[in-house]
């Protein structure tokens, strides 16, 4: 089987102020790492807004609606900004992880990586923030459990910012188990280790200047250990490239090689529970040469799966 690579070019559409990170050249560094490799390219459509009702309100929805510009900007806070294309891009979002969930469930692929801007990760249930809008991961996870039936879908984020949107939107529903690794302190100032849900949720926070060892041994010790015993149907990863050592918001010091580690042991972790079911989705990463670098190393890991998948398949 093969490797979905789902985008839209709307995402270019979402401009941010000058000099916000979460710039439209991310998805430029993003793609042109990926101009290569061998993927089904696949147009996003437009989320449906019964999937965005799984985890938001409709006021939520129409809140965003009616902040969307007709020229210019419209700012939600300091760091979240709408422009004209903005509303689209979002909505976009939520359908590249909707249909990354239908290809993967369908069997028509073996998994899917969605780059795709802006990120989900900080949009909590009625609150736009931290560049995020719609909690996509969460929206897809919510999407294969009712659309799909699943029973069980595991969440992994190793962006370097608590993804308290994603959080906040499952840590009321036992069939979602959300892990995360992030540094701390550092935005949102939440993901501390006591927070645990209905005990669906591990946060593991790791200090400014962690680096590779200590962020392997934490998911060796603490996160496969307990997404293998919770033995998911579909794994869902937040594929945040923030914690590189050269981002500029944060320190977690992580190379390449860890993003391509971290995401080999969670293929394994899927081939054993999932049928090597997984969906990645863009997160978090803000030096742009890391980025790229750094998506082409977890892409490739889920290309190479997606070949052994198909060797094995009798």
């Amino acid at each position: 089987m093969a490797t979905a690579l789902i985008t839209h070019d709307a995402c270019f559409d979402h401009v941010t102020p000058p000099g916000h990170p979460e710039q439209v050249a991310r998805l430029d560094a993003v793609l042109g790492a990926l101009k290569n490799m061998d993927l089904r390219r696949v147009k996003a459509p437009m989320g449906a807004e019964d999937d965005i009702l799984r985890a938001h309100p409709k006021a939520h929805i129409q809140t965003i609606r009616n902040a969307a510009p007709e020229s210019g900007w419209r700012s939600l806070d300091a760091d979240t900004h709408l422009s004209v294309g903005t509303l689209e891009a979002a909505f976009r979002c939520v359908g590249g992880v909707v249909r990354a969930v239908d290809l993967v469930m369908e069997g028509e692929v073996q998994n899917a990586f969605v780059a795709m801007r802006p990120p989900g990760h900080h949009a909590e249930r009625e609150t736009a923030m931290g560049f995020c809008f719609f909690g996509n991961v969460a929206i897809a996870a919510k999407h294969a459990l009712d659309h799909h039936g699943l029973k069980r879908v595991a969440i992994v984020d190793f962006d370097v910012h608590h993804g308290n949107g994603t959080q906040d939107l499952v840590e009321d529903d036992p069939r979602i188990l959300f892990c995360s690794t992030h540094q701390s302190p550092l935005y949102p100032g939440t993901g501390a280790a006591h927070e645990t849900g209905v005990g669906n949720v591990l946060n593991c926070p790791l200090p400014d200047g962690a680096g590779s060892k200590a962020f392997r041994e934490v998911m060796e010790r603490v996160v496969l250990p307990r997404v293998d015993a919770f033995s998911p149907e579909l794994l869902i990863i937040s594929a945040g490239f923030d914690a590189h050592r050269d981002d500029p918001l944060a320190g977690m010091n992580l190379v390449e090689d860890d993003f391509t580690w971290i995401t080999e042991k969670l293929c394994d972790l899927a081939d054993r529970h999932c049928k090597g079911r997984v969906v990645s989705s863009l997160e978090g990463g803000y030096d742009l040469a890391a980025l790229g670098a750094s998506a082409a190393a977890h892409v490739n890991v889920l290309k190479e799966r997606s070949t052994c998948q198909k060797q094995l398949t009798p």
